[in-house]
């Protein structure tokens, strides 16, 4: 840039600040778009301060009434399963609200060419008790192993089969069974959405995605989201939450769903952030599993020792299971942490690991055999390390409560 540019624009933008006037701002703008201080917006990275901002991004949806999201193709059917219900009123009058997913066959939820990024997702699953055999996977610019591979439930930080509200940034649950994600996914070439059925019955969800299609900026990475349970967790052994993550990135999130099989406290466990060679040492450790989730002292009230549900932008203990005194046992927990303000950046690899801990009747720490299930949040650059095989449907399985045994201080190195 010349002198004589410089000289330009700051006289411009000193005129338009004396003036305030519109048409001064204007060419101030005019000005700095030419020299490239204001690049065009692409509609990503939406927030409070910048809806004013027009965009070239084009917005675009995809549900059970509009499969490929194009433009002026919504609304149309005429024989989708809610016919019925329609036929007095015709086409255009929510012919195809839903959709049956066939068992062990995967359903094509969306498949998106172009460059954008999915902005919000909404599901309503039925029956919520049959998510743990709803396996959602994602798959970007046209990988073959997907980058994201959750059962449905846990994607949306509800491992149990049961409602629980959910009231965070990321993730928001609504009655009666409305699953919500904003979670930023963006893509340059290709998306695909696919929900696997392992149900040997048909599964009925409604759902909603949202996308825009716009230009990606270079240093965005991809979302990845992976899914792990151990029904009871081998003895002074750590869970994974996380590992063999190859590539650059940041890890942006937990959800744990936790079964405690003592009678005793479990969250003294520390979580530990091994990356970029780490080996017998993590670069990052915690203090105990209730603070990692950024809570203390067993979540409970100190006088009647209940245990209080919470769910804030960043992190919540929303499930109880039951809702009972704490110290009791078999008891459920479902809990998450959102790294919105602190990711915890790696440059070449990644693992999470975490402790499952309580105590001793003589103050001694107990290492536990919980049962653990839980789904790691991060991006990456793509490609990424191939995902462990998925547990098969009888560890996913959500059996009831009171099939759960409770495992004594005596027993627990058995």
């Amino acid at each position: 840039m010349t002198y004589g540019k410089i000289f330009g624009w700051l006289s411009a933008g000193l005129l338009a600040l004396l003036l305030g006037s519109e048409s001064s701002i204007a060419q101030v703008n005019d000005a700095n778009r030419g020299e490239g201080k204001m690049p065009a917006f692409n509609g990503l990275d939406m927030h409070l301060g910048n809806l004013y901002r027009l965009s070239n991004a084009q917005t675009r949806s995809i549900c059970p009434e509009n499969f490929t999201g194009e433009k002026g193709k919504a609304a149309m059917s005429i024989d989708g399963p809610a016919k019925n219900a329609a036929r007095e009123l015709g086409q255009g009058w929510k012919v195809s609200p839903y959709i049956f997913v066939k068992p062990k066959t995967p359903f094509t939820l969306a498949e998106i060419d172009g460059s954008g990024a999915i902005q919000q997702i909404w599901m309503t699953p039925a029956p919520l008790e049959k998510c743990r055999y709803q396996i959602l996977r994602f798959y970007w610019d046209g990988e073959t192993e997907p980058s994201v591979e959750v059962p449905l439930g846990d994607f949306f930080a509800c491992g149990w089969g049961q409602y629980c509200q959910i009231n965070s940034l990321p993730v928001c649950l609504n009655p009666g069974s409305a699953f919500n994600c904003q979670w930023n996914m963006p893509f340059r070439k290709h998306c695909k959405i696919t929900l696997e059925n392992l149900d040997d019955k048909d599964f009925r969800l409604y759902y909603q995605i949202n996308y825009t299609l716009t230009e990606v900026p270079n240093d965005a990475a991809y979302f990845h989201a992976q899914f792990r349970r151990v029904l009871k967790l081998p003895y002074k052994e750590e869970y994974a939450i996380l590992d063999g993550v190859k590539g650059r990135g940041q890890y942006v999130g937990t959800y744990m769903a936790y079964e405690s099989k003592s009678t005793g406290w479990w969250g003294e466990g520390e979580i530990k952030f091994f990356m970029d060679g780490d080996k017998q040492f993590p670069t990052i450790a915690g203090t105990g599993t209730e603070d990692y989730f950024c809570g203390s002292y067993d979540f409970a009230d100190r006088k009647t020792r209940l245990y209080i549900p919470f769910s804030t932008p960043y992190t919540g203990l929303p499930q109880v299971i039951p809702p009972e005194r704490t110290h009791t046992a078999p008891q459920r927990f479902g809990m998450y942490r959102w790294h919105i303000p602190d990711p915890v950046r790696f440059q070449q690899d990644l693992k999470v690991t975490i402790q499952s801990l309580g105590w001793k009747k003589n103050g001694a720490y107990l290492p536990q055999r919980d049962d653990i299930a839980s789904v790691a949040y991060w991006y990456q650059t793509e490609p990424h390390a191939k995902f462990p095989a998925l547990p098969g449907k009888d560890v996913l399985e959500v059996r009831p409560l009171e099939e759960s045994k409770v495992i004594k201080e005596e027993d627990i190195e058995k």
